[in-house]
Formats: structure tokens, sequence, C-alpha cells
């Protein structure tokens, strides 16, 4: 107990820092949705799907009627999507991050139901479903 006592603000350091590098890891990032909730808000009809990847990976394959905006030029593209606001917009990218961002940027301009597609792309090819291209 006089250990702890001693060395309280050295403990409490250590508390803080450890809990500073575990925030990411827990921390939510934003509505995610699995890729048989994704495919259930197509079906309804009512969803945009915006693939945040560059040209050239969205050649190589996407997800059906996905519309590719590259994360570098969402922000400057918000404007062309303001009609969209309605509607539930499914980010995707290839495994989940850069859509993680994107879906803040949307929520952030107003768009209310923004879903990143949980594990990207990558999910959705293990899946076995399809791609076009």
């Amino acid at each position: 107990m006089k250990f702890l006592i001693d060395h309280i603000f050295l403990i409490g350091i250590v508390l803080l820092s450890g809990g500073s590098l575990l925030w990411p890891a827990i921390a939510l990032r934003g509505k995610r949705a699995t890729v048989l909730e994704v495919t259930q808000l197509i079906n309804r009809g009512k969803t945009m799907i915006i693939d945040v990847r560059e040209p050239a990976e969205f050649g190589t394959g996407h997800l059906p009627d996905a519309k590719n905006i590259p994360l570098a030029q969402l922000a400057d593209k918000i404007g062309e999507l303001d009609k969209m606001k309605a509607k539930s917009i499914v980010v995707v990218c290839e495994s989940g991050a850069r859509s993680a961002s994107a879906a803040r940027i949307l929520t952030k301009a107003g768009f209310e139901d923004v879903v990143n597609l949980d594990g990207g792309l990558v999910a959705w090819r293990h899946q076995g479903l399809p791609l076009a291209k």
C-alpha cells in the first residue's frame, strides 16, 4: 500500500498512457454493418454505395451500382451528394479503414444514415458475393 501512495503520480501516468494506446482499438468507429446487413439495405432499394478506393482499385471490381469517389476527393465532392441525404449511404473500401474515415466526413457534412461495410470488400469477397467490373 505504501508503494502505491509513494508512486501515485507514476502509476497515474502509466494508466493514462496505456489507456491512450488502447483507445483507438476499443473506440467505436461509426456505424458499421456486416455484409448481410449491407445486402439487406441494398435489396430495400434506398441505398447509395460509395466506394472510396482509388480508380485503379475500383476498376478491379466493386459492389454493383457503386459510385467511385476516392477518399482524397470526398470532401470536395460532398456537394454532388447533397441530394442523397435522404438515402442510406454505404461506404466501402478494401478493408474498412478508409471507409471509416469517409463515414466520419459524411456524418460531419450532415448525412444521417451513413454505414461502413465492416471488413470492406475483403469480407464481401469472402462471402462469395458478386462484384461488378
